[in-house]
């Protein structure tokens, strides 16, 4: 039987580092150095990594961009982490928004329009953005008007709580307006 080559192409992968450190920063002369327990400043390139090896950390390129480029003196493990940790912070704190959809026919009758209005207000005061539409099957779309109607009146019931994004438009067999929450003041 005859060895066949490890073709593993998930480990043979590996993640680019997205900062240059130590040797791999090239092409520089001068650096502008930060860290603790470092004298902050333009330098040499030389002197900064023989400053962070004196240290025992490594010369991390923060901003490569910048004119002279920004170099911090660290542990780049530790360094990684404070970034992946600041990431995931990030990303905790983005708002997210949620989608609820209310669907409407043309002949929709007041009671169920109602209903309707009032989950939709709560929705908006939750901070979820509605979405109504009015679904025309079969011949119904011959009362677009009846459809546009309605998301109208729908619309000018939520004036208070909510805003609309753009006026009715129909797509297909839809009809259909965003609504957003409105600010708190």
């Amino acid at each position: 039987m005859a060895l066949r080559p490890n073709n593993n192409f998930r480990n043979n992968r590996r993640e680019e580092e997205p900062y240059r450190i130590n040797g791999l920063i090239k092409g520089v002369q001068n650096v502008r150095l930060v860290g603790e327990n470092v004298e902050q400043g333009i330098m040499d390139i030389k002197q900064a990594l023989a400053i962070a090896v004196q240290q025992g950390l490594d010369l991390v390129e923060i901003s490569p961009k910048a004119d002279p480029p920004v170099c911090r003196v660290t542990d780049y493990a530790k360094f990684k982490y404070e970034q992946k940790k600041k990431q995931k912070e990030i990303k905790a704190n983005a708002a997210k928004t949620v989608l609820k959809e209310i669907r409407f026919s043309p002949n929709t009758d007041d009671h169920d329009f109602n209903f309707k209005l009032k989950h939709a207000i709560n929705f908006l005061k939750e901070g979820a953005k509605v979405k109504a539409y009015v679904h025309f099957v079969g011949r119904s779309i011959v009362f677009k008007e009846r459809g546009e109607i309605l998301l109208l009146n729908f619309a000018k019931g939520l004036e208070e709580v909510g805003k609309a994004d753009e006026l009715p438009r129909l797509e297909g067999k839809r009809m259909s307006i965003m609504f957003s929450p409105k600010k708190k003041k």
